[in-house]
């Protein structure tokens, strides 16, 4: 049982976050945003969210019910409310609450609960097709929580019903957790979780960063134990092995690309990546995703290549309850492409959708497909920065951020210029508000 005063501590912090910015602390981009831009923050979250829902049976949309855990202002409820007949929203903020049902007003069928910040008691058992929760676990101070919350998810759902959820899989240990900084998650412990809960696993993506996603089916009580008793017989096909970024037959031996698409036809309608194995060459790879099938029946299945994996001519053989799921098939694996280090942004870190200019004082950069950061080096006028924060966001692309005080400077504009390696990149320009 989680502890009535860490409850109350979730409530009054997230109280005093919607009075003071509601839509900043939910969608962490700008303070002061606009309707129409914080509702805009959650087009690609909704993306997914509607790709999901391929998986569940062909119904008529108004006999589904929907259940959003942490359902803040109702930025995600009001677009997915057009996929449902019923949708329900579960906060643990009162403030949070009363916006959400001001900007879901002229949608009947859209329903906002104040909730005790760890159960679900007031929603009745298998009652709902689909549950989700994004950018809320990873809030959450106390593992515990999270658990209830999910065995809670469980309880509500139908079965057959899909649950998909974000938590923090950053490595390690934060230095500390409040009602901001959450809890972590290693994938292993969600497998375990999966395989002890009977839920199918579909996604498992996002490992190593702060946006790891799981999606998942739950299936009758019993279910693991009895599948892993008696594997169902039959064999599927490996139709071709390409690159998910695109079509070609070929994947990279390293770097963000090093990911391979199976073209699976007849894949077994109860197999899930936790328990799925993949072998390609002398390593294991790292199944993360399968996906809802094509007309056709086919499926696509994502997996990670192995650390250390050669060139050449791949044998692939998948392994799905400790028995081989299909008969090799062959990959081509190439030299990955030189690393290029790519600079993707100089914004606010605070208000990351203000671009070059800098409302609070600190500047946040951000690259992708640079290996570490040893050595990268930052001047702003010439002058060269002292402390800089480095902090690895995403190990496979890699994607690092570097935050770093400019209060030291006078508003205006400035030149900032950053050596990623021995060569500067050109200088960039931004602004210091006043």
């Amino acid at each position: 049982m989680a502890d009535a005063s860490l409850l109350e501590r979730m409530r009054s912090d997230w109280n005093e976050r919607a009075r003071e910015d509601a839509h900043y602390y939910v969608a962490f981009g700008r303070h002061n945003q606009d309707d129409e831009e914080f509702f805009a923050t959650a087009r690609e979250v909704v993306y997914g969210l509607e790709y999901e829902l391929r998986r569940l049976p062909p119904l008529a949309p108004r006999s589904r019910r929907a259940l959003e855990i942490g359902c803040g202002p109702g930025r995600l409820l009001r677009p997915l409310s057009r996929h449902f007949g019923e949708i329900h929203g579960v906060d643990v903020s009162d403030e949070m609450v009363e916006r959400a049902r001001a900007n879901l007003r002229g949608i009947p069928h859209a329903h906002v609960h104040r909730g005790s910040g760890a159960d679900l008691s007031q929603f009745a058992d298998e009652s709902f097709d689909f549950v989700y929760s994004y950018a809320v676990f990873q809030h959450i101070p106390e593992r515990a929580i999270v658990d209830s919350y999910l065995k809670e998810a469980r309880r509500v759902l139908k079965v057959g019903g899909l649950l998909w959820f974000q938590v923090n899989g950053l490595p390690g240990d934060p230095p500390f957790v409040d009602t901001w900084s959450g809890v972590r998650f290693r994938p292993e412990e969600l497998v375990a979780w999966a395989n002890g809960n009977d839920f199918q696993m579909y996604t498992l993506e996002g490992v190593g960063s702060q946006y790891m996603w799981v999606s998942l089916r739950k299936r009758p009580p019993g279910w693991f134990r009895n599948l892993s008793a008696n594997p169902p017989a039959g064999m599927a096909r490996i139709g071709r092995i390409s690159n998910p970024h695109g079509t070609e037959p070929v994947v990279p031996a390293r770097g963000r690309f090093a990911c391979a698409s199976l073209w699976i036809d007849g894949l077994h309608p109860e197999c899930g990546l936790n328990h799925l194995r993949v072998r390609m060459g002398e390593g294991w790879g790292e199944p993360n995703y399968i996906a809802a099938p094509l007309p056709d029946g086919r499926q696509q299945m994502n997996v990670l290549l192995p650390e250390g994996i050669p060139t050449g001519l791949i044998p692939v053989e998948v392994e799905w309850l400790g028995r081989r799921m299909a008969p090799p098939a062959t990959m081509r694996v190439i030299p990955p492409g030189p690393m290029v280090p790519r600079l993707l942004s100089v914004a606010d870190a605070t208000d990351l959708l203000s671009g070059t200019v800098i409302r609070h004082g600190s500047v946040k950069v951000t690259f992708e497909e640079l290996p570490d950061a040893a050595g990268v080096r930052f001047e702003v006028d010439g002058k060269p920065l002292g402390k800089v924060i480095a902090h690895c966001a995403d190990p496979r692309r890699p994607r690092w951020e570097f935050v770093f005080s400019v209060r030291e400077f006078p508003p205006g504009r400035h030149d900032l210029t950053i050596w990623p390696g021995k060569r500067p990149l050109p200088a960039v320009p931004f602004e210091i508000a006043g």
